[in-house]
């Protein structure tokens, strides 16, 4: 297993005003919690080097590996987005072909799906095949952006599973971004909870699902369970 990712400071600002100020660390997944404008996107955008030009960003952290395009893996909320629509699966990815293969095969889809255009496929299959993309180079640690939000119930589960799946057989860190708390709840053991560009409340998943302090986190928490579609 490898070590932690501490993120010993991200602050990110404007000439006037402060975006985001946090730090926190991330042993093997953690789920990093908020409503929109609560700082997520920021964050991503940190780790990803894209955020505007007119921000200025202080990064520190400590770790066993660079956080660079080579170590981090990052998979969309949409995947008809991220995906070139006049380019063939197989052209998409960023590895052998050998290993394209192994890929399709731990993300439950077969093998002639490489050889198909991204508009043949089903939302469900391309956000799988999203991921199998993010982690074909073999990075360190997965970046995840809402990645089940537009999916239907069953795709949510397929995801989810296959997520846990990678978890266990790759030394992989993962960062779970979503507004939803009850959508990371079997697959991230950590948790942060974001509001306005600070972190209001962070720790062990189960322990503040079972008795959050911050009145925003327990707003969150009914919110996701008025709004629960189901539980892994």
């Amino acid at each position: 297993m490898n070590s932690e990712l501490k993120i010993l400071k991200l602050k990110v600002s404007t000439n006037a005003k402060t975006l985001l100020d946090i730090s926190f660390t991330i042993n093997s997944s953690t789920a990093l919690v908020g409503q929109s404008g609560s700082g997520k996107s920021l964050t991503l955008k940190a780790f990803l080097n894209m955020l505007p030009s007119n921000l200025k960003k202080n990064f520190d952290y400590k770790s066993d590996f660079e956080l660079n395009s080579k170590n981090i893996g990052y998979v969309p909320q949409n995947p008809f987005t991220s995906l070139s629509p006049l380019t063939k699966i197989s052209k998409q990815f960023f590895c052998p072909y050998d290993k394209q293969l192994e890929l399709i095969k731990l993300i439950g889809l077969e093998k002639d799906s490489l050889e198909k255009y991204p508009m043949q496929l089903s939302g469900g299959q391309l956000q799988r095949l999203v991921i199998a993309i993010a982690i074909s180079t073999n990075p360190k640690i997965l970046l995840l952006d809402e990645p089940t939000t537009a999916l239907d119930t069953t795709n949510k589960k397929l995801i989810l599973n296959l997520l846990n799946k990678i978890k266990k057989q790759f030394s992989i860190k993962i960062l779970f971004v979503t507004h939803d708390i009850m959508s990371v709840t079997d697959i991230c053991e950590d948790i942060i909870i974001l509001n306005d560009g600070l972190i209001c409340e962070n720790g062990k998943l189960d322990d503040i699902i079972d008795n959050p302090t911050n009145e925003y986190t327990k707003q969150l928490l009914a919110s996701s369970f008025s709004n629960r579609e189901f539980r892994c």
